[in-house]
């Protein structure tokens, strides 16, 4: 099989998943009582999938899908503010077609990237129980392993950090001990992989500046460099 048809076949796996019981009733809760400036549309309600280049060298981790984004919209980062930030600065170092993404059929095309998250479901207040972030695992080391030209991940945040490592150690990566520790733009080789990380891209750091966007440009500038890819 395939890299196309292994990310197909995942993708069918995330979207049928019901593994974790409070999450399911809070995502169909949510798609069921729609925010009133989304009043009338159709939420997706289901687990996201990852979405991107199968060619990809780089895949970007998050945490799990907004509530009102994703889980709206059925697309990773798709149609929230995080997502407008993230993908400005993905335009802006050539990973992606254009700087912003409202619906999964808006035209966005990442080039030599993948984006993926550690939990499929959006969590209520953005927290996953470990059981929940380990039952979600799985999918990860499955996208790692069928993106086979990648050697690249940049996980946004300390839980995508902490979740890359564990999918790493499930495909076979030795992950070294002490653990490499979460920061912007902290490195680590983990088998054939550099990671590479970065706050998140949540409104509680960009509003206060923790994180900018030069700031992000500039770890998908050192992801490119790392990944081989022309600059």
């Amino acid at each position: 099989m395939g890299r196309v048809d292994r990310l197909e076949a995942i993708r069918e796996d995330v979207e049928a998943c019901r593994r974790c019981p409070r999450l399911v009733a809070w995502r169909e809760r949510v798609a069921a009582e729609p925010r009133a400036s989304f009043a009338g549309e159709a939420y997706w309600g289901k687990p996201v999938p990852g979405f991107g280049d199968p060619d990809a060298r780089i895949l970007i981790v998050g945490l799990a899908p907004a509530a009102h984004g994703g889980n709206r919209t059925g697309r990773i980062f798709t149609g929230d503010r995080s997502g407008d930030f993230l993908f400005a600065s993905l335009h802006a170092t050539g990973l992606a077609n254009q700087p912003r993404s409202v619906r999964r059929d808006d035209g966005l095309r990442l080039e030599g990237a993948y984006v993926a998250a550690v939990n499929r479901c959006a969590p209520p207040g953005n927290r996953p129980t470990p059981e929940e972030r380990d039952n979600c695992l799985p999918f990860l080391a499955r996208e790692i392993g069928a993106l086979e030209r990648l050697n690249v991940i940049v996980p946004l945040g300390a839980f995508a950090w902490d979740g890359t490592l564990r999918a790493l150690a499930a495909v076979g990566c030795e992950v070294p001990r002490p653990r490499p520790p979460f920061g912007h733009g902290a490195e680590a080789g983990i088998g054939p992989y550099r990671v590479v990380g970065s706050f998140h891209p949540s409104q509680q750091n960009t509003f206060t500046g923790k994180l900018t966007p030069a700031m992000l440009r500039g770890v998908f500038e050192r992801a490119i460099e790392a990944a081989g890819l022309p600059g």
